[in-house]
């Protein structure tokens, strides 16, 4: 089937399918309505279902690895076309991705699940507050842990790097050490490792 054929149908078991958008974002992303689905790229498989889920205008969108297959520049472009539309809307997008650091901006509320289980279910805020890393030589390191809610380490000769769960110390660090914020990607890495 056509593209716009889909479209056509999309329209008729979702009413509120903005077609005349839905054209929008498939003359901003090339998408050439006349292809059939079977003939399209995987990216362009994705830039076909993301447009369709930002046009069907519903309270809920799923979006299970939206990006895959994307070039740097549909990704930008899908990430900006999502918040402007989330900030349009009244609509609640879900994102399932592994892309954790890429969409790291874009969400406002995380839930982190490791073999089945949540394991994390709080705002990004909340999360992003809750994570540093105390990198230098090993032993200062593992002095400095001690009694700290360790969640990883990762060594390199005789410097080490600790990932704990707390907020930042507001005492002053022991000489030799360096402190940082942890990344979501970093984060979240060493929340599901083993």
């Amino acid at each position: 089937m056509k593209i716009n054929d889909i479209f056509r149908w999309t329209k008729e078991f979702y009413p509120d399918f903005d077609m005349e958008y839905a054209r929008k974002l498939a003359d901003m992303f090339e998408l050439n309505l006349k292809k059939t689905v079977k003939s399209l790229s995987t990216g362009y498989n994705s830039i076909f279902k993301v447009i369709v889920a930002l046009s069907v205008n519903t309270p809920y969108v799923l979006l299970d690895e939206p990006v895959l297959g994307l070039d740097a520049n549909h990704r930008d472009m899908f990430y900006r076309l999502l918040i402007e539309k989330y900030s349009e809307t009244q609509a609640t997008f879900v994102i399932s991705t592994h892309l954790i650091e890429e969409v790291s901006n874009v969400i406002e509320h995380i839930v982190i699940i490791k073999k089945g289980r949540v394991i994390r279910d709080e705002t990004r805020e909340e999360l992003m507050s809750c994570g540093y890393a105390v990198s230098g030589k090993a032993s200062l390191v593992d002095d400095y842990i001690n009694e700290k809610n360790v969640i990883g380490t990762d060594s390199i000769g005789g410097l080490k790097s600790a990932y704990i769960i707390g907020h930042l110390p507001k005492e002053k660090l022991p000489e030799g050490l360096e402190i940082t914020k942890l990344d979501l990607q970093k984060l979240f890495i060493k929340l599901t490792e083993n």
